[in-house]
């Protein structure tokens, strides 16, 4: 049974850091492409940032560009999010996905097998 399970969302004031992880299971991880959407209350979830399964490329939207982090550990199963200078409107619920086959876009929901449950983080100003 393939399992995403994401960790680490709270609550930050504007300019604040947190570090999200999505720890998986069930599947051969190594061989997915990885990546965090987020959604909002009342907005379509959106691609964060996504990065291949041999970490040779990462990429990210340009909301978040210079300030969140993407990066995976093969051997722990395990990927980041690293978020700093956090803003109100990073507010939002943020799910981790994996991947494989063909790609509609690496931050397009479509090219995503499987989701995990979701963590929350909230940015007060």
């Amino acid at each position: 049974q393939v399992q995403l399970v994401e960790s680490g969302g709270g609550s930050v004031q504007d300019g604040g850091s947190l570090r999200l992880s999505c720890a998986v299971s069930g599947y051969t991880y190594r061989d997915y492409y990885m990546a965090w959407f987020r959604q909002a209350p009342g907005k379509e979830r959106e691609g964060v940032a996504a990065i291949l399964s041999d970490r040779s490329f990462a990429y990210y939207d340009d909301s978040v560009k210079g300030r969140f982090t993407i990066s995976r550990d093969n051997a722990k199963n395990t990927l980041y999010l690293q978020m700093s200078g956090l803003k109100p409107e990073d507010t939002a619920t943020y799910y981790c996905a994996a991947g494989r086959g063909t790609s509609y876009g690496l931050l397009n929901t479509k090219s995503y097998n499987y989701w995990g449950q979701g963590t929350q983080v909230t940015v007060s100003s």
